[in-house]
Order: structure tokens, then sequence, then C-alpha cells
């Protein structure tokens, strides 16, 4: 199969998450559509999938904030096939995944942070995904402060275990919030409760040696924090 026409493939931006770190301003604003440069964050990541043809995309947001996500696609992306998902109550960084079982279906599917800036070969990283035969494929990004984020322990582009904020960091490479998922990964997530993917999913992957650790070497900021976003908006270009 020709990985290259990444057509196939569709979208899936996390955005429903309170973004505590950033309050009060995401009291009043998501995190998502918070500005880097004059533009919302979501963006970038709308046009990462639309500039490698992932025409497909879905936004799952908290319901709180559905007047605001409605007035960004028609402000931003009128005309694009952008669909979103409402969380009733928090369900986690997977627990509503299970809200988007049926659109997703059987077809593979990358799956984003919606609070980060990032630059990957969607292509490149499919591919991969196919080799390995993995179920899932965490997008690993090489940062000089590995001991602050989940570092990946890798064995032969498998990834063992993640370490949180490990004092003596083994690997400079960590989580970028970015995956690509097989449908079989709805075999692991049974219904619609709050679910952590790298608390309640990935060790699972990692112990029966299904999760994959693709390195790349795009750009890629989180924005998480004021310190994080302040660094964002000086510096993303």
């Amino acid at each position: 199969m020709n990985f290259n026409n990444i057509k196939r493939y569709k979208g899936v931006i996390l955005a429903g998450g309170k973004g505590t770190r950033l309050y009060p301003i995401t009291k009043e604003i998501p995190k998502p559509l918070l500005l880097v440069k004059r533009k919302p964050i979501i963006n970038y990541l709308v046009e990462l999938f639309y500039n490698q043809k992932v025409s497909e995309v879905a936004v799952l947001i908290n319901k709180e904030f559905k007047e605001e996500f409605k007035w960004w696609k028609k402000r931003y992306f009128p005309k694009k096939n952008i669909i979103f998902f409402e969380e009733e109550k928090p369900l986690g960084t997977f627990g509503g995944m299970f809200l988007l079982k049926e659109w997703i279906g059987k077809k593979p599917f990358f799956f984003t942070n919606g609070d980060e800036l990032k630059e990957i070969n969607l292509s490149k990283m499919a591919d991969f995904h196919l080799k390995s035969e993995a179920c899932a494929t965490v997008a690993l990004i090489e940062v000089s402060n590995p001991q602050d984020y989940g570092v990946a322990v890798c064995k032969d582009n498998i990834i063992e275990e993640f370490l949180e904020k490990p004092e003596n960091p083994s690997s400079n490479y960590i989580n970028s919030g970015f995956y690509l998922f097989s449908s079989d990964i709805f075999n692991y997530h049974k219904g619609p409760k709050f679910l952590m993917v790298e608390k309640d999913i990935f060790p699972k992957l990692a112990k029966e040696g299904k999760l994959a650790g693709f390195k790349f070497s795009g750009k890629w900021m989180d924005c998480g924090t004021f310190e994080r976003y302040s660094k964002a908006i000086e510096q993303w270009s």
C-alpha cells in the first residue's frame, strides 16, 4: 500500500481540556484558540493536516466552548470539512475518542493535542507505522530539557516505557503529543469513560510490544504554561 497517498487517513484534534495551567485566561478562551503570531494554535494543526492531504478533520471539544469553536470555524475555515464532537464532561486525553468510533470506522487516524505547535511529515510517519506493525505510533521529538517531560525508552523503534520527568533521562526524546493509531486501538477502549492515553492506553500497548516511536526532526513547541506560551509567541515562525 502506498502511504504517500495520505488521503485515506483522518485527523483528530484534542481541544476539550480545561487548560488549568493557563488560568484565568483559559476560563474565558479555550487553549487551542489562543493566538501565536496572531493566529489560533489550532489553525497550525488544521493546516498541518490539510497541507498534507488529510482532508477529514474532527475536533473534540468541551461543550462549554461550543459557540467559541463554531465562531472559530466560521471565521477561519468556513468551507473545510471540520466536524465537532462534544464532551458532556471531561474524559481525559483519550476517553472522548469513543465518541468518534463510528466516524473513524476502520481507517487509521492521526491524533494530536490541541495546545502544541508541530511540523511533522505525515507520510513518513504513516509509512513507519505500517512497517512497525504497531497499534499506535508516538511521534518523538528531541529536546534539550527532557527531564521536564515524559521520556520514551525505546528498543529497535518500539517504546518499552515512558519515564515521567526523570531526574537523569536516558534519552532526549519525548512524547510530542502527536500519534497515529490503527482502528484496533478501540479494542483498548470499551466505552465513554475517563481515560488518559499516557497512563491507561500506552502502558498496555508497551507491555504487548505494540507501541512504536517515530523520531522526527521538525519544529515543535509546547504552549501549555505561561512560560512556554510566551516562548512560542516569541520564537515560532
